[in-house]
């Protein structure tokens, strides 16, 4: 590990906080355009059980959405997230740069540990989780709607207005608590990344490699361990408005969960989340990367 300070996180101005903000927008777009069609048969996966019949798994799940929708469904909720991830990643990532820079400037010329690391992830996911918790509902409501009979929703400011007015303004934040929950596992993602990325470096690949890689494998980390939360996340966003609720609590989602599908179901919809962690983490962190170093540093100069 370097014994240095990252240049980077010294450098207090103005412009280099913004420089995390920017980064994160070009980062919530890349996400986007590769990893939603694996969001949406994900969504599916998580709002369905076993017991209804509708999907066999993750590629029936995928191959009936097609056939039955076209390959446009794989797109529905999209433009929530398109506005979204580019404000969400902003703010989480800008947020993660920040928190560096703060905790760097407690280090002096000591470089971050690995838990600071860690610590500013965690910051980054608790505070985008109040921007992330009405944007992932209206996207999961709109992704769950398969034909005509299960269609609520004419599109995402439909959505929102039935929301409102079925639930109140703060309807919208309803699953912010397993949100914040699901969320706190980027103190996980962000300190593996720093360890993936130091034992990379040992291998002497280029830059934009260790970066790709890093990006990749802890996002695969990051899943395994936080998938639960947001399978229960999912499922309390998406249940229908009636009263009284089938769910009145996200724990009341874990039980029910645990009690009719066992620990498995926690995990239900894994794999297209699985096979989704990789490339699109590894290209969206590497577009961050990429985004900061060419905006550059102050200090770098």
């Amino acid at each position: 590990m370097s014994k240095e300070a990252n240049p980077e996180l010294t450098d207090q101005s103005l412009y280099n906080r913004f420089r995390g903000f920017a980064a994160g927008t070009a980062s919530g777009i890349t996400k986007l355009a590769v990893g939603h069609p694996f969001d949406t048969v994900k969504i599916r996966m998580q709002t369905t059980s076993a017991t209804d019949g509708r999907f066999k798994g993750p590629l029936d799940c995928f191959l009936k959405t097609v056939r039955n929708e076209g390959p446009r469904a794989l797109y529905k909720g999209a433009t929530p997230p398109l506005v979204g991830w580019m404000f969400m990643d902003s703010i989480m990532l800008g947020t993660l740069h920040n928190t560096r820079m703060l905790q760097q400037s407690w280090n002096g010329d000591k470089p971050l540990t690995v838990f600071q690391h860690g610590l500013a992830g965690l910051a980054g996911g608790l505070t985008v989780s109040f921007v992330a918790t009405p944007v992932e509902q209206i996207k999961a409501r709109l992704q769950v709607q398969y034909d005509a009979t299960t269609k609520t929703y004419k599109g995402p400011i439909d959505c929102i207005q039935k929301v409102v007015r079925n639930n109140g303004i703060f309807g919208l934040w309803q699953g912010l608590t397993p949100t914040m929950l699901f969320r706190s596992w980027f103190f996980v993602f962000w300190s593996s990344y720093e360890v993936f990325t130091q034992q990379l470096r040992k291998l002497e690949l280029p830059d934009g490699s260790i970066t790709f890689m890093a990006g990749g494998l802890s996002a695969t980390v990051f899943w395994i361990g936080a998938f639960p939360s947001d399978m229960v996340k999912n499922r309390y966003m998406t249940q229908p408005d009636v009263t009284p609720r089938k769910f009145p609590t996200p724990t009341s989602v874990a039980k029910h969960v645990y009690r009719t599908e066992g620990l498995k179901g926690f995990y239900r919809g894994f794999l297209p989340s699985f096979l989704r962690a990789f490339p699109t983490n590894a290209s969206a962190v590497f577009v961050f990367e990429t985004v900061m170093k060419v905006l550059g540093s102050k200090n770098e100069d």
